[in-house]
């Protein structure tokens, strides 16, 4: 994704002067760029998705701070309605974060700086996911490195926030929204994921695996759908893990 997509930080003659707090308010005005945006709209869909399946505005409000990844609330609010046991909703929701340790190992040593603490870094984790990754990576390289904590810390609470407040407030408003539109609203998140992922990838694996995924998954929903998500990515993992050792094994 390019860097033109996001609101450039302000300019300074010695960005060395700038304090913490500068920083952080930085990263919170991020809230106002149009990924931040398209977030906000997939947790509009989100909030009348949690309604019509007789979630409270406080759990709903609630699973957004504490689980911070869309597909996962998706997934867990899928666990209590088909009613699963705890054990089996809590499986269900680390089976579908999972696919956020990979992005957590590559973001941590971007975002360590020279004296930053480990306990600083566990609780900002929590604040990794797809849109904070994509944003943070696309910014990193324009930030002091011993900055980038406190630069994360206001991008990463700012969206975990307000998308927990626009939550409750359409909560309130969800009976007035034809279904319809919160299906449209809670599809752009995909469509951003896919598109900001894309553009982001650093190696063609990375597109390797995206394709793949794409392309297997409607075959192996149609044969075993009620494990398509889990199966879809052991198998796109291996077409990766082989174009991988082809690529190398054609560049000796």
């Amino acid at each position: 994704m390019a860097d033109s997509e996001f609101s450039p930080l302000p300019e300074q003659e010695d960005d060395s002067l700038r304090t913490r707090f500068s920083w952080f308010l930085s990263g919170a005005s991020m809230i106002f760029s149009i990924p931040a945006f398209i977030l906000m709209t997939a947790h509009v869909g989100f909030a009348g998705f949690a309604s019509e399946n007789g979630v409270s505005l406080l759990q709903a409000s609630f699973m957004v701070a504490a689980i911070w990844a869309l597909p996962a609330n998706i997934v867990l609010i899928g666990a209590i309605s088909g009613g699963y046991s705890l054990l089996g909703a809590a499986i269900a929701v680390a089976l579908s974060s999972i696919r956020l340790m990979p992005m957590v190992a590559a973001f941590i040593p971007e975002m360590r700086g020279p004296k930053t603490r480990r306990i600083t870094l566990l609780f900002l984790s929590h604040f990794i996911a797809v849109t904070a990754w994509v944003m943070g990576m696309e910014r990193f390289q324009h930030i002091p490195r011993n900055m980038r904590t406190s630069y994360f810390a206001g991008l990463g609470m700012t969206l975990t926030a307000t998308n927990s407040l626009v939550v409750a407030l359409v909560y309130f408003l969800s009976t007035d929204f034809p279904p319809i539109v919160f299906a449209a609203l809670f599809f752009l998140t995909p469509m951003y994921f896919l598109t900001s992922l894309w553009g982001s990838a650093r190696d063609r694996s990375i597109h390797v695996a995206m394709v793949s995924g794409l392309v297997l998954f409607p075959l192996i929903h149609h044969l075993a759908p009620a494990y398509d998500l889990l199966l879809t990515g052991f198998a796109g993992g291996a077409a990766t893990m082989a174009y991988v050792r082809w690529a190398r094994a054609r560049a000796s």
